[in-house]
């Protein structure tokens, strides 16, 4: 009698193991199905630092320029630049670069403009230019088309990139001296390339009323901010050598790269000579006037004398740019680039 019961008791618990197996069992199949391997993180075997040298070509964008344009730009005046690069490769695919570079941005109203075009007679008459000795240090995280998971020896024969990053740049645009002041009078800095961000040529240390154009002007700052961004393709030269080759531009949020920005002021305006001869150079064109008109009430100073009394002019009477875009500079570059710490051996054969 007593058998019996334990029987059923037995019973009962192998059905229920034999139940919680089968869900075990289900469960652990399912956590297979959807088992994708172990995530590793790219190991530090595999990071490796490069350091590089590139030479540049860079190009601006800006007030002067052969016409009113946003991309117009001259190619002749391309100038030369030189970098230095430190690259931390941390990822299969990511790198971040901290970059020094020097170079030169340059233009001239007188040889862009062309004064049989409507579109740029105006520039060739305003007669400015500059040159900005620019000196860049940016930092930009670069992003490889292929990944490559394995280390340095063993990585990507070429790979497109594109990157995005910051930079800050000392702004410092200069002009050469014209000969004499407005006046006729001999400047003592003649041929000179003199710094126009102190003479404030747009009225930014004059004593301007209310009425005046550029009213509230203030002078733009020695260092400014810009966002670089571009993209171009890396070769593998061997174990430890690349080739990278890329074009960007630097989005600036400055209009002063070359001290151009905004509306003539009245040149009674200007206390410095320097300033003032810097500011207008219309009397430096063939065919007008040497010096500033005299009148009935004495010398004409008032604001859009730029334009020497042109009514014909298409731009507004006292523009001397316009404040309504940003500068902008593009970068080309070919850098070669060395792994450092490199360590690799050929295999023996017995």
């Amino acid at each position: 009698m007593m058998l019996l019961p334990i029987l059923l008791v037995a019973l009962v618990a192998t059905n229920s193991e034999a139940q919680l197996n089968r869900k075990s069992i289900k469960k652990n199949n399912k956590r297979i199905s959807h088992f994708k391997g172990q995530k590793q993180g790219f190991s530090k075997d595999k990071k490796y630092n490069s350091l590089g040298i590139s030479l540049n070509a860079l190009n601006y964008y800006g007030d002067i320029a052969p016409k009113p344009a946003r991309v117009s730009s001259d190619i002749t005046f391309t100038r030369p630049g030189i970098g230095i690069n430190f690259i931390h490769r941390f990822g299969p695919r990511y790198s971040l670069q901290g970059q020094f570079m020097y170079g030169l941005l340059k233009a001239s109203d007188a040889k862009e403009a062309d004064p049989n075009d409507e579109n740029a007679n105006y520039r060739y008459k305003r007669n400015l230019s500059f040159r900005n000795q620019i000196k860049e240090l940016s930092v930009v995280g670069v992003v490889d088309l292929f990944k490559n998971e394995a280390t340095y020896i063993s990585r990507v024969k070429w790979t497109p990139y594109g990157y995005l990053g910051v930079a800050v740049f000392d702004n410092a645009p200069e002009a050469q001296a014209p000969a004499t002041d407005l006046y006729g009078t001999p400047l003592p800095e003649a041929g000179q390339w003199v710094k126009l961000r102190k003479l404030g040529t747009e009225g930014q240390y004059s004593t301007l009323n209310p009425s005046d154009p550029n009213y509230g002007i203030k002078p733009y700052k020695a260092i400014q901010v810009a966002i670089p961004f571009g993209f171009g393709v890396r070769f593998r030269l061997n174990e430890v050598m690349d080739f990278w080759a890329d074009i960007g531009y630097r989005y600036t949020f400055t209009d002063y790269i070359d001290d151009v920005s905004q509306d003539y002021v009245g040149l009674e305006k200007f206390t410095n000579p320097l300033a003032q001869a810097m500011s207008y150079r219309t009397n430096e064109v063939p065919g007008y006037p040497k010096n500033p008109v005299n009148t009935p009430s004495g010398i004409v100073v008032e604001a859009g004398y730029g334009h020497v009394n042109d009514p014909n002019s298409s731009e507004p009477f006292n523009m001397r740019g316009s404040k309504t875009q940003r500068d902008i500079y593009m970068v080309t570059s070919l850098r070669l680039t060395y792994i450092l710490g490199a360590t690799f051996h050929k295999a023996k054969f017995r």
